[in-house]
């Protein structure tokens, strides 16, 4: 069955109080409706429409390009039924089926999208209602059923009689139709209700009156069903979306030592054996590869490690680790940082848009910018590179083997050749050949008695002796 997903977007959302348009704010590493739409492929939906309005460019520019995503606008925004209106003309005519979903419901999951298509597919119904139990159903659309069982209305809450209040099966905002009934139906909206707007509930009874079958799916986690309106429920749906991708990670053979105490995006993937620490943040398109151990309050965004890496109280972003490696703790990897086998980078150590080769060390306190460093480098204590001449960026280059001593300071652009060795304390700023000794200190120079002659202390005990 040709089946399209209809995503309504379009509101403003006023009482998140942002800027930002509702579905655009992020739980789990994504936004709302990155979310959803995950979801909705996941589940085999590839043809999607997003009902646009409120914010509606930035709404479009937040998701990539796909000859299957397409948008429509609902401006002015006169309800929930005027939404999906908008999306008639973007849907092809060989469409059998819409599903229809809210995009503040980044709960739902594609297993219950898949099952709510199946059983649309196994009833033979006009529609079906993706429905919940809710002990307090107040606020919520209720589900009205006939003598047979097949429902016959949605009643919202503002128009619902008190017998009507009393039902505690709701509607979740999640439907599929037979897209003809749904087109049919559409056309035959009315506003005549206590908002004055179009309901898209009302669909429902009006293909029950022509006739037509509406059937239900009761979730049996009516979590997943959350909708988003304020920043008290994004969190709770940024918690939930959490829990779920530790358990995800654990059941695949990832230790989590407190799942409750870290956050790990949707996207994030971790090898078999690897250990997380509480306190640690992994985002975006994070990689980790096997048996890693990340300890305590690492914050990883956007970075990829290979297998057996070690890290320990440090910050990496839009960076590239290769096996083996030993980051921390305090260390900090800044974008475009990448790091061959073995490699290791101490405490208070800061890399940025930089090669650095297998087994090279840089063991602490030390800066290193846009460089291209072999393997096998020995970084000493206290060691920079001069890579910015207040107008420009340069890069250094260090050969394979280098020994460079504490305190150097090496002023790009610069080349320091292979196997060369340089003397603790040293400015370099020429080229250093192959396998030589460089060495820039000016000659050290002593004044004999000086302290007890000369310094201020002793120039003010002299005077106060007077």
């Amino acid at each position: 069955m040709k089946t399209t997903a209809i995503i309504l977007a379009a509101g403003k959302g006023t009482r998140m109080k942002s800027a930002l348009p509702k579905v655009l704010h992020k739980a789990g590493g994504r936004t709302m409706l990155a979310q959803v739409l995950h979801q909705l492929r996941a589940a085999g939906i590839e043809d999607c429409c997003v009902v646009v309005g409120h914010g509606a460019e930035e709404v479009r520019q937040s998701l990539p390009q796909d000859k299957n995503l397409r948008f429509a606008l609902q401006m002015p925004q006169l309800g929930t039924g005027h939404c999906v209106q908008q999306a008639l003309p973007h849907i092809s005519a060989d469409c059998e089926a819409a599903l229809i979903v809210c995009g503040d419901t980044p709960l739902l999951t594609a297993e219950t999208l898949q099952n709510l298509q199946a059983k649309f597919a196994q009833t033979g119904a006009d529609g079906l209602i993706l429905t919940a139990e809710m002990p307090d159903p107040t606020g919520y659309g209720r589900i009205i059923r006939g003598a047979d069982g097949g429902v016959t209305a949605i009643i919202e809450e503002k128009d619902a009689t008190p017998a009507q209040k009393a039902v505690t099966e709701i509607n979740t905002g999640a439907y599929i139709f037979k897209f003809p009934a749904l087109k049919d139906a559409l056309g035959k909206l009315t506003n005549d209700n206590a908002q004055g707007e179009y309901y898209l509930t009302d669909v429902i009874k009006i293909i029950a009156e022509a006739g037509g079958r509406i059937d239900t799916l009761t979730t049996p986690d009516a979590v997943e069903t959350t909708g988003v309106n304020d920043r008290v429920q994004l969190a709770f749906a940024a918690a939930e979306l959490y829990r779920r991708k530790a358990q995800e990670l654990m059941l695949s053979g990832v230790t989590i030592i407190d799942p409750a105490a870290c956050y790990i995006d949707q996207q994030v993937t971790v090898g078999q054996d690897s250990v997380i620490y509480p306190g640690c943040q992994l985002r975006g398109n994070t990689h980790i590869g096997a048996n890693c151990v990340i300890d305590s309050d690492c914050i990883l965004t956007d970075s990829t490690l290979g297998a057996g890496c070690h890290l320990t109280k440090c910050v990496l972003t839009e960076a590239t680790v290769g096996a083996g490696a030993n980051i921390g703790p305090f260390a900090y990897l800044r974008p475009g940082t990448k790091l061959g086998d073995n490699v290791k980078i101490g405490d208070f150590a800061e890399i940025k848009n930089s090669t650095i080769g297998d087994g090279s060390k840089v063991p602490h306190l030390s800066y290193i910018g846009d460089t291209d460093m072999g393997s096998g480098v020995n970084i000493g204590c206290g060691t920079i590179t001069c890579n910015y001449d207040g107008m420009n960026k340069h890069r250094t280059t260090i050969g394979d083997d280098v020994f460079i001593g504490s305190n150097t300071n090496l002023v790009a652009p610069v080349t320091v050749g292979a196997g060369a060795f340089i003397g603790a304390g040293s400015t370099i700023t020429r080229e250093v050949s192959p396998n030589a000794l460089a060495v820039e200190r000016s000659h050290q120079r002593e004044v004999k008695g000086w302290a007890a002659e000369l310094s201020p202390k002793a120039l003010a005990a002299k005077k106060a002796a007077k």
